[in-house]
């Protein structure tokens, strides 16, 4: 059976279909990538290889290096993309069903923010957890595209 993965950006301005095996899920630590993402690091999987197609728009673009041009929704700002010369990585993030996708490789880690070796370390809780912010949630209403089943 073929696999066919779908995704977009946050407000449902674009979306996408990948048919066709993903490999080479990563995350990327360099600098570009925290600033691309406005994170820690990029999660990124490669499309090379697939059948890829923009289902509902195109993203806007942005030339981040002379080699590189990174996608992104221009209605939510959702980072969607990285394209270079040997082809187009998706934001892990921005799939349906990002819990499919294991990054496999760290790229950039020169840029590696010390402190997430002790991300295990912190305190967790659940979103329904944080007392604090039932008053917030309570009032709560997303506006962010569904994910599909």
């Amino acid at each position: 059976m073929t696999q066919v993965l779908k995704g977009g950006c946050q407000c449902g301005a674009i979306r996408f279909e990948v048919t066709g095996p993903l490999a080479d899920a990563s995350i990327c630590h360099c600098r570009m990538c925290q600033k691309a993402f406005g994170n820690f690091f990029a999660p990124l999987v490669s499309v090379r290889g697939t059948d890829f197609r923009w289902t509902l728009a195109e993203p806007a673009r942005f030339q981040s290096s002379n080699l590189v041009q990174r996608g992104f929704c221009p209605a939510c700002g959702t980072p969607l993309t990285y394209e270079a010369p040997d082809g187009m990585a998706v934001a892990i993030g921005a799939f349906d069903h990002p819990e499919r996708l294991e990054p496999i490789i760290q790229y950039g880690i020169e840029g590696r923010l010390s402190y997430l070796d002790r991300l295990n370390d912190w305190p967790r809780r659940t979103t329904l957890e944080d007392i604090e912010a039932a008053p917030f949630l309570d009032k709560l209403v997303s506006y962010q595209y569904p994910d599909e089943a």
